[in-house]
């Protein structure tokens, strides 16, 4: 249930004071130096989409501010190019939960994402609709 340590009754208080300095000394300790993430450039129509800094970069060079949620659905839909998505499978690969009947947070996040990355977003050509089933990747990325 999430205990470090425990002590079993009788115990003096020289032990207890032990047992906490020793959990205090493991929290206080530095976490191991990690890799830092794999970093790759996906290239789509306009747009350079840098999963290892999280941004998208537009043909002019500007970076595009994204949400965590819009990130996450637009990684998602990469990942699986021309390939229908509804949205309990995109809701399980973007926050790993299932949808409630009327939860309509990924539809939120195309739109959003619709008005940031098409030129159109009423008539787009990235993220399409596919009635009755999600939504689809419709070109396919460039990886460098």
């Amino acid at each position: 249930m999430g205990a470090d340590d425990y002590i079993a009754k009788p115990f003096s208080p020289r032990e207890l004071i032990a047992r906490i300095a020793a959990v205090l000394r493991r929290t206080q300790a530095l976490p191991p130096r990690q890799k830092p993430p794999a970093s790759a450039l996906i290239r789509f129509g306009d747009w350079v989409l840098d999963t290892g800094q999280r941004e998208l970069v537009g043909a002019d060079g500007v970076a595009m501010p994204l949400s965590s949620g819009e990130f996450r659905l637009l990684s998602a839909l990469i990942e699986r190019p021309k390939i229908a998505l509804t949205r309990n499978q995109l809701l399980d690969l973007t926050k790993g939960r299932d949808a409630d009947l009327f939860d309509r947070s990924i539809d939120n996040h195309v739109s959003r994402l619709r008005k940031k990355i098409e030129p159109d977003p009423k008539n787009p050509r990235y993220i399409k609709t596919v009635w009755g089933g999600g939504y689809i990747f419709a070109v396919d990325p460039v990886t460098e």
